[in-house]
């Protein structure tokens, strides 16, 4: 019997013939910490009580508050800042350096066909798009990869899904991913693997392919891969670290689970709360909202800020709505003003931030107040995610987010005629 991208993946760091089921030892390319998991992770380190460190496997990206947004961010913040100097880490970015921790492992590098990474953030699974295996862990865990450079892991079974066709104008990889997550539920993938394939696969762009990998954990996926193809090596070929290994799945490789989907027919899709697997038509809503959300390490790379500066060009925010608008890192910040991004957003009325994970998480800049509603190209709409428990999140991509900022409520593009 073939092995899936997992299994070999595992096979390979483990040394061992991986199977879907088995408990592996594996040693892991890159382990990754922010702000908030970090200093645990450092703490739980230094009980382990080694002087050894895989200190150039470690990534140390300060992301979910920043700047600091109060005093205990701040001191967060700090002692990221001085574990980093103490131990002469070389891979840690600091303010007005980086950007939110999934874009920059991309971006700089970090990411590659055929890694094994983990990151104590459960969005750790964006990188499966460039053909890695990551998954999420815990800070105590990360200390033990900080000091070992191996996890233990069981090998998940995983999912196949099947894609043909090509997506129509404006719709992209969040459509995908609300799709799939609707049809099979938050669980539906708990402790699976997704593998994507079929010709489809040539027509998703690599950033949305970071976004549907990004998402596989709303389902309860470990992670979420792609295979490596001529898209892949161009997008990385300037950035990537090292030498990589793509990896396939043999023809022959076993599966939980067979899903298919033809692009060609699926359509911009919002999640209502307070789950992502509770999706709809977006032509079938009719949702007022005070806050659009453009950005996060789900929606924030330069592509969709392309996508949606493109629907606003020539409009106005509607007067009832704060439309913010926040790249993923300051590489994006800097393409955006060489593109002329930032002026089409200002003139539209858009509030913009530097790189942060601010409102996603219920961080800061963008809470919302009791009633007030948000579409969001974040990844989760869970109760009182980005503000107060009576708020309502709904997600959606960036050119539906776009749309919607200009329209007052959740639109697709082409609802927006005489706006």
């Amino acid at each position: 019997m073939g092995k899936t991208i997992a299994e070999k993946i595992f096979s390979e760091k483990s040394g061992t013939d991986a199977k879907a089921g088995q408990i592996v030892i594996a040693d892991v390319d890159y382990v990754m910490v922010n702000d908030v998991t970090g200093p645990i992770a450092f703490r739980e380190y230094d009980k382990i009580g080694t002087d050894k460190m895989f200190k150039d496997r470690m990534v140390l990206i300060p992301d979910h508050y920043v700047p600091n947004k109060d005093v205990a961010s701040a001191e967060q913040a700090k002692e990221m800042r001085q574990f980093a100097k103490k131990h002469d880490i070389k891979n840690y970015y600091e303010v007005g350096k980086g950007g939110v921790c999934h874009q920059l492992m991309v971006e700089q590098g970090f990411a590659a066909p055929g890694r094994l990474i983990v990151g104590a953030d459960s969005h750790t699974c964006t990188y499966g798009g460039i053909n890695a295996f990551s998954t999420g862990i815990g800070s105590t865990e990360a200390a033990v990869a900080f000091a070992t450079g191996h996890l233990w892991f069981k090998v998940p079974e995983t999912i196949k899904v099947e894609l043909t066709g090509k997506f129509r104008e404006n719709i992209g990889g969040k459509d995908l991913i609300i799709k799939i997550i609707t049809d099979i539920g938050v669980d539906g993938a708990n402790y699976k693997a997704f593998e994507f394939h079929g010709p489809g696969v040539a027509n998703i762009s690599v950033s949305d392919r970071l976004t549907v990998s990004n998402m596989a954990i709303e389902a309860g996926g470990k992670a979420g891969i792609f295979p490596c193809d001529d898209l892949t090596r161009e997008y990385i070929k300037d950035t990537v670290k090292g030498d990589y290994k793509a990896v396939d799945a043999d023809p022959d490789a076993n599966y939980c689970r067979v899903l298919k989907y033809d692009l060609s027919k699926i359509e911009s899709m919002v999640a209502f709360p307070h789950l992502p697997s509770n999706g709809h038509p977006v032509k079938e809503t009719d949702v007022r909202i005070d806050q659009a959300y453009l950005g996060s390490c789900t929606n924030g790379r330069i592509e969709d800020m392309r996508a949606a500066a493109k629907i606003v060009k020539g409009r106005h925010v509607h007067p009832d709505v704060r439309f913010l608008v926040v790249p993923a890192s300051q590489k994006v910040c800097r393409q955006m003003l060489d593109e002329g991004l930032m002026q089409i957003f200002l003139d539209a009325g858009a509030f913009i931030s530097g790189p942060t994970c601010g409102a996603c998480l219920g961080g800061y800049m963008g809470i919302l107040a009791a009633g007030e509603r948000a579409v969001s190209s974040t990844n989760r709409n869970f109760i009182g995610r980005m503000g107060d428990k009576a708020s309502e999140v709904y997600l959606a991509g960036p050119q539906v987010v776009a749309a919607s900022a200009i329209a007052g409520k959740i639109v697709t593009p082409d609802q927006l005629e005489g706006c």
